[in-house]
């Protein structure tokens, strides 16, 4: 039996295939969970409308993260560090804390979506990629400065 899949099915296909499957796994279990419908003529129809539609919504979506990539590229963010002899930190800069510099000028960026290839474990600048979408990556200048000890006299 042909069928249309409305959702992600795990070993079966995407939002929007059309797969055979067996009658009884259809009836059973894809149709009462709502997460496919019989192939029909306008079954088909309506899918060929609704990827149209989501083309076009994923092609805004990318050029909005392409200008997002764009800034992001043009900003660099501060982060104060401890750090002793020959420049080098207690402890280092994590993702996490990039992400809320990031944060608080004006964008948001999940700590999962910035790659560090080594950790930042010196003062410095570093050149960070932030994974946008699979598609776009935009660079961040991290520059990583000597905290100041506020000594009170």
């Amino acid at each position: 039996m042909k069928v249309i899949l409305l959702q992600n099915v795990e070993r079966l296909g995407k939002t929007g295939d059309v797969v055979m499957v067996k009658e009884g796994y259809a009836r059973n279990f894809l149709f009462p969970k709502n997460k496919a419908k019989p192939a029909s003529e306008a079954g088909v129809k309506m899918l060929e409308s609704l990827k149209k539609k989501r083309e076009a919504e994923e092609k805004k979506k990318l050029d909005e993260l392409r200008a997002t990539a764009d800034k992001l590229a043009a900003l660099s963010v501060t982060i104060n560090a401890q750090a002793g002899e020959e420049d080098k930190l207690f402890g280092s800069v994590s993702a996490e804390m990039i992400s809320e510099a990031v944060s608080a000028q004006g964008f948001s960026i999940d700590k999962k979506d910035i790659t560090l290839d080594e950790p930042i474990k010196k003062l410095g600048v570093y050149t960070v990629i932030v994974k946008l979408h699979p598609e776009i990556n935009a660079s961040l200048r991290v520059w990583v400065v000597k905290q100041q000890n506020e000594s009170s006299s």
